[in-house]
C-alpha cells in the first residue's frame, strides 16, 4: 500500500492530496497513510482485503470513504478521527450484528451509508433500527426511509455542469445497464418488503384455515392439488427471475444467429473453393492439350525432313559412285580386254592404254 501511496501522489506533498484512489492495491491493514494528508476528502480502499481498520489515520476533512468489498468485521471506532465524513461504503463486508455498527453514532455529519453484501442486513427491521441508531443518515443502501432513491453521483455531475456515460457491461453481447439494474433491484426489494408486511399482518389469521382447505382438497382430488402447487410456483416468481428469463432467452437467440451466420459463411467458403477448383481443372486441361499438340507437330516435320536427307544423301552417294539407274553392270576394257567392275570398285595400279568402257 505505501508504494501505490507514492505513487498515487504523483511528486506532490502530502498536505496537496484532495483524492486517494488505492483500490486492489491489496493489504491486509492500513500502511503508509498517516495524519498528513489534512487535505484529503475523498478516499477509496475498494478489494484491498482489509480485515481491519487498525492504524486508520485522522484525516479531518475526509468526507467520502470507500470500503467495499473487504473483509472488515469490526473496529469502525477508528473512523471518529474523521468528523466530517458524509458517505461510507461498507458493502461486500463481514459486518453481522449492530453492536458493530455502534460507533458510527457519533458521526454527526453521516448522511449516505451502504451496507449490501452484509450478514447485518438479514436482521429483522434492520432499516428502521439503522436509521434510529444514526439520526443524521439520510440514505441506507441506496433509499431514504420511504424508499426513495438517491441522486446518483452522475446527476451530481450533472447538476455541477458536468456529463459522464452511464455504466454498462456487456454479456454475449447484451448490453445491460448498471443504473437501471439497481433501479430494478430497489423496486423488488420495496415490493417485497412490502409483500413481507402484510403476509405479517394477515397470514396468522388465515394459515389455518389455507392449511385446513388444502388438506381436503389433497384429499379429494391430487390431480387438482399437483395443479395448485404448479401454479403457486409459477406465481412465486418475481420479476427478478423474469428478467433472468429474458437475458437467457436473449442469449440463446444470439448462440442461434451466430451457429446459423456460421453455417451460412461455412456454405460461401465451400461454393467459392468448389468454383475455384473447378476453374483450375479446366484451365490445367486446356494447357495440357496445347502441350500435347507442341510435341506431336514438331515430331512429324522432323520424321519427313529425315526422311528426306536420307533420299538426298543415298542420291549424292550414287552420283559419286557412279552408279546407274536399273540393274546394268559396268565393265572396263583395257587393251582389247573387257573386264567387269562392281559398283564401288576402283582400279588401281598400272597405266591403262586403250579405250575404257563402260559396258
Amino acid at each position: 500500500m505505501e508504494k501505490r501511496i507514492l505513487l498515487e501522489k504523483r511528486g506532490r506533498s502530502d498536505d496537496e492530496i484532495t483524492e486517494l484512489i488505492l483500490d486492489n492495491c491489496r493489504s491486509t491493514y492500513i500502511d503508509g497513510l498517516t495524519d498528513s494528508f489534512t487535505a484529503l476528502e475523498t478516499l477509496s480502499l475498494i478489494n484491498v482485503g482489509l480485515v481491519s481498520l487498525k492504524n486508520f489515520p485522522k484525516l479531518s476533512n475526509l468526507r467520502k470513504l470507500e470500503l467495499s468489498d473487504n473483509r472488515i468485521s469490526n473496529g469502525l471506532s477508528h473512523l471518529m478521527g474523521s468528523p466530517k465524513l458524509t458517505h461510507l461504503n461498507l458493502s461486500g463486508n463481514r459486518i453481522k450484528d449492530f453492536d458493530e455498527l455502534q460507533p458510527l453514532k457519533d458521526l454527526e455529519n453521516l448522511e449516505v451509508l451502504d451496507l449490501f453484501n452484509n450478514q447485518v442486513t438479514l436482521i429483522e427491521n434492520y432499516r428502521e433500527k439503522l436509521f434510529q441508531l444514526i439520526p443524521s443518515l439520510n440514505y441506507l443502501d441506496g433509499f431514504d426511509k420511504e424508499y426513495v432513491e438517491a441522486p446518483s453521483d452522475e446527476e451530481d455531475m450533472a447538476d455541477d455542469g458536468y456529463q459522464q456515460q452511464p455504466s454498462q457491461f456487456s454479456i454475449n453481447g447484451i448490453e445491460i445497464d448498471l443504473d437501471e439494474l439497481e433501479q430494478f433491484e430497489a423496486k423488488i426489494r420495496q415490493k417485497r418488503s412490502k409483500e413481507q408486511s402484510g403476509k405479517q399482518t394477515t397470514g396468522d389469521i388465515i394459515v389455518g384455515l389455507s392449511e385446513q382447505g388444502h388438506l381436503e382438497r389433497t384429499n379429494s382430488n391430487p390431480a387438482a392439488a399437483s395443479c395448485s402447487s404448479s401454479s403457486a410456483q409459477e406465481n412465486d416468481k418475481d420479476d427478478l427471475d423474469l428478467l433472468y428469463e429474458e437475458i437467457q432467452h436473449k442469449q440463446a437467440l444470439a448462440r442461434a444467429n451466430e451457429e446459423e451466420q456460421g453455417r451460412k459463411r461455412m456454405a460461401s467458403f465451400l461454393s467459392v473453393l468448389l468454383m475455384f477448383t473447378t476453374l483450375l481443372a479446366f484451365i490445367n486441361q486446356i494447357c495440357y492439350r496445347g502441350e500435347n499438340q507442341l510435341l506431336e507437330d514438331p515430331l512429324i516435320e522432323d520424321v519427313d525432313d529425315v526422311e528426306d536427307d536420307e533420299k538426298e544423301d543415298d542420291e549424292k552417294e550414287e552420283c559419286l559412285l557412279g552408279k546407274p539407274s536399273g540393274d546394268s553392270k559396268a565393265g572396263v576394257k583395257v587393251n582389247g580386254a573387257t573386264a567387269p567392275v562392281e559398283s564401288g570398285s576402283v582400279v588401281a595400279g598400272g597405266d591403262l592404254s586403250g579405250e575404257v568402257r563402260i559396258e
